[in-house]
């Protein structure tokens, strides 16, 4: 098992509202070698939790096509409703291996400690 190269995202900066915005990170993490990014949920714009914009289909998109991991770190309920699509497509892809949404450092570490 080998420890993913891993590259966050500062909170403070352009939000990540597109596919543009998606290859300027993935720019950014091939880069340093990363092949995990971390982008806290204040980066993401609010388009990214409206399903229906595309927005999150695009960005996730590109992360898997370069196969690169994309994180999510922080609390994103107050960007969904409990019993809603945004809240199920969430938790479903949070069971993949692509894309995480994770609370905090601590559940980060444990997701990359398992890895395998």
């Amino acid at each position: 098992m080998t420890t993913p190269n891993v590259h966050t995202v500062p909170a403070d900066g352009p939000p990540v509202a597109g596919e543009q915005d998606a290859l300027d990170l993935l720019g950014d993490a091939f880069g340093v070698g990363a092949d995990v990014v971390v982008v806290p949920v204040e980066r993401l714009s609010p388009e990214f939790f409206r399903l229906r914009t595309g927005v999150a289909g695009a960005v996730v998109q590109k992360f898997v096509n370069y196969r690169v991991r994309l994180v999510v770190l922080g609390d994103v309920s107050g960007h969904v409703d409990a019993g809603g699509p945004t809240a199920d497509w969430i938790r479903e892809t949070g069971r993949g291996r692509d894309v995480w949404f994770v609370a905090d450092e601590t559940e980060l570490e444990r997701r990359l400690a398992a890895v395998d």
